[in-house]
């Protein structure tokens, strides 16, 4: 199976190193992405919108043969869900690590602090404590040192979709930060937050604690559980 690898945000195609091993040790054919403007830290990125992000993941998978399994961390959730709105019937399963399907007319997140036209990793004390569990001092001295500003458009957009035949494409979500059983309620009470996830047909869940960053906290556990979620598809 050819799986594709999508980053959140701050962060390019190396953020899944340790991640992939276990994957093509399994062989399957790993495609981890460096999205529009995540280059390099001096890469230009004041006009990259969240459309490039999508579109740069739709012509990979049309540049594959055969379905795909995308994986998304984070903001790569959304981007995602879009791609798979584009191409439903090329899509045999996606994974949402610390994420979920982002509905139409909602960005990733419009509350980062940014200037020049990116937003670049903020302090740590802007984060949540569930974000952070697990990531260390030297965990976050490397993160750090490895993350890349994002495009301010890319976290600001308004997502936009129009095949419903995304609803039909199985997912599953890798809870992190919240338990599985907290998405449950929040389903079933109609939380927003779970909105567009509320409308996905076959969802399973998987439970890895630790914080919003599994693939360098929990990378082999993250790795076991991307593969089981690649195998039932």
């Amino acid at each position: 199976m050819d799986i594709i690898l999508i980053p959140g945000l701050w962060l390019d195609a190396s953020s899944w190193d340790e991640v992939v091993p276990a994957l093509q040790g399994a062989g399957h054919r790993t495609h981890a992405l460096t999205l529009p403007g995540m280059e390099s830290p001096d890469a230009d990125r004041s006009e990259i919108t969240l459309r490039d992000h999508v579109d740069a993941v739709v012509k990979l998978i049309d540049s594959i043969d055969g379905k795909v399994v995308l994986v998304g961390h984070s903001g790569g959730g959304a981007i995602a869900h879009a791609a798979v709105d584009a191409r439903p019937d090329r899509v045999a399963r996606v994974v949402y690590v610390d994420s979920g399907p982002l509905g139409d007319g909602g960005v990733i997140n419009d509350q980062l602090p940014a200037g020049d036209g990116e937003i670049p990793l903020p302090d740590w004390s802007l984060f949540d404590e569930e974000d952070l569990v697990d990531l260390d001092d030297t965990l976050r001295a490397a993160f750090r040192q490895r993350a890349i500003p994002s495009p301010v458009r890319v976290a600001r957009d308004r997502q936009r979709l129009s095949d419903e035949r995304r609803y039909d494409v199985p997912i599953t979500v890798i809870a992190c930060e919240f338990p599985s059983a907290m998405l449950r309620e929040w389903l079933e009470q109609g939380h927003p937050f779970v909105r567009e996830l509320a409308k996905i047909r076959d969802v399973e869940y998987v439970d890895l604690p630790t914080g919003h960053w599994p693939q360098f906290t929990r990378p082999a556990e993250l790795g076991r559980a991307i593969l089981a979620s690649v195998d039932s598809a």
